[in-house]
């Protein structure tokens, strides 16, 4: 007589595994080396924007007429909207070096952007602007290829032969503007340009203003590349630094002619 019960006939399962809360042991080195690259970068941006900020002599005015006299006004270049017209930055960075001038503070104005492609014209809109200011047209020299702060110094040296300069820009921009031009050899002081409010884009430029301060100091230890070119004094002719006309049909954020 079969006295195995149906139970018995039945497969045994094996019992769950319980899986342990305690993150695996790779898991665990991935975390660790994640963190101690966070806290790597964070240190190399710390050090860094405090080189810049601590680095930067000269003297900064926000009034025009307290500031002391020099060859030339640096203005670097910023955005161009699509209908041509100057950003709220821009045109006050334009307005406070035309004042510098009026003010007999400076004797010419560099103007010094973007304009890598016909489409796009940073320094020809400026210079248009300070003339439409009744700036006189033979003091406005422009550099073309600005595309950036340390751009901006190194040619204002090494192109246009600058040596003592007033640089126009908003405060967050100020510090690393001063310490590119000391850098390049200028002898630089500074005039704040915040004229307005820049609400949002004021609160993007602070906050992106903290990498680029890191960006400029390797940019100068690793010798980033600036465009040449052949010299175009400062004590020479404006005219020799503005280049050709836009061709026809060029958007107006290219500065075609009138």
């Amino acid at each position: 007589m079969n006295t195995s019960s149906h139970a018995d006939s039945l497969p045994v399962l094996a019992k769950p595994k319980i899986r342990s809360g305690r993150p695996s042991p790779w898991k665990k080195r991935g975390l660790i080396t994640v963190a101690a690259l966070g806290t790597i970068a964070l240190l190399v941006v710390l050090a860094t924007n405090l080189i810049v900020l601590l680095d930067s002599d000269g003297t900064v005015w926000n009034d025009p007429a307290d500031a002391k006299h020099a060859e030339v006004a640096i203005v670097p270049g910023a955005m161009v909207n699509q209908d041509g017209t100057m950003s709220m930055m821009l045109a006050d960075r334009v307005n406070q070096a035309a004042a510098l001038y009026r003010d007999g503070k400076v004797e010419k104005i560099l103007v010094s952007g973007d304009h890598g492609q016909w489409t796009y014209d940073e320094p020809t809109t400026m210079r248009k602007a300070l003339v439409a200011q009744g700036i006189p047209a033979n003091v406005i020299y422009e550099d073309h290829a600005g595309f950036n702060t340390n751009a901006t110094m190194q040619r204002a040296r090494d192109i246009f032969g600058v040596s003592d300069a007033t640089v126009v820009t908003q405060g967050f921009h100020m510090k690393r503007s001063l310490f590119l031009a000391q850098a390049a050899g200028l002898d630089a002081n500074g005039l704040t340009s915040d004229l307005h409010g820049y609400g949002g884009q004021g609160i993007k430029s602070d906050v992106r203003e903290v990498l680029s301060r890191t960006k400029a100091v390797f940019d100068l230890l690793r010798g980033a590349p600036v465009t040449g070119g052949e010299p175009v004094p400062i004590t020479g002719p404006a005219r020799a630094s503005w280049g050709p006309e836009a061709p026809s049909g060029t958007p107006p954020a290219g500065s075609p002619s009138d």
